[in-house]
């Protein structure tokens, strides 16, 4: 199987069809020869179990259990996430969305309320709104732009599109009982840029990981967004980083 994952083409070998299923919308059926390949043991699946299960325990849940063919996904995506740096992509933790063809892609810690701030969108701005990816889209990095990529790994609702959109904004959420946003300074959410950012285990790919993160501080607009989870705090959002848009082009 090849997918093409943010123009980058990637041959996986792997060991349980339901792979295939999870990735259908990328799959390419034509004979070019892919960037890199991705090959799958048993071994690889284990360490995503062991991964999961420490999860599941400091999270406090007990009694879940995923089978090893959905163990595969999370074990490709990893190898994935570990090659894509040498090509200025990296994986990001969050959930990005189009409006209008602007990406705007929102962060916080698991558990603040990404995805119901995104579907606070769709509810408001209807069929403007195309979700890119709910949870784990990758970022292309270049000298003057960072496009939001969709992929299969797009969250437990599979909320996503295989497309791709430039970032206008990148928001820091926060729970707030009154709506408010306002432009963010990258010293305060550089920790969280990195953190959740997927951070390879090769040395050389982390370097070059690190870089990638300076240059979406550099390129995207960051903010700050405290919200509630009321339609409302998707108007907020959306005026806040259009006006400060607007402002900037005149």
């Amino acid at each position: 199987m090849i997918i093409k994952l943010a123009d980058i083409r990637i041959a996986v070998n792997n060991i349980y069809p339901y792979i295939e299923k999870y990735c259908a919308d990328y799959i390419c059926y034509d004979r070019r020869r892919a960037d890199f390949t991705v090959d799958i043991s048993d071994e690889d699946i284990a360490r995503e179990r062991a991964a999961v299960e420490r999860t599941v325990a400091a999270e406090g849940h007990s009694g879940i259990e995923f089978g090893d063919p959905y163990l595969e996904t999370l074990a490709v995506y990893r190898k994935i996430a570990e090659r894509m740096p040498s090509y200025d992509t990296v994986l990001f933790h969050g959930s990005a969305l189009a409006i209008d063809g602007d990406g705007y892609l929102f962060t916080a810690k698991s558990g603040t309320g990404k995805s119901t701030h995104t579907r606070l969108w769709r509810e408001r701005f209807g069929d403007r709104v195309v979700m890119i990816n709910d949870d784990k889209p990758l970022l292309h990095i270049d000298d003057g732009s960072v496009i939001a990529y969709g992929t299969p790994w797009n969250g437990k609702h599979r909320l996503g599109t295989n497309a791709s959109v430039p970032l206008r904004g990148l928001c820091v959420l926060g729970r707030a009982e009154q709506n408010s946003i306002f432009p963010a300074e990258r010293r305060q959410v550089y920790p969280t840029l990195l953190g959740q950012t997927y951070r390879p285990h090769d040395p050389a790919a982390l370097v070059r990981t690190l870089e990638l993160v300076d240059r979406i501080a550099e390129i995207v607009p960051l903010w700050s967004l405290q919200c509630n989870m009321e339609s409302c705090a998707a108007s907020c959002a959306y005026l806040g980083m259009q006006s400060a848009s607007q402002q900037k082009g005149n």
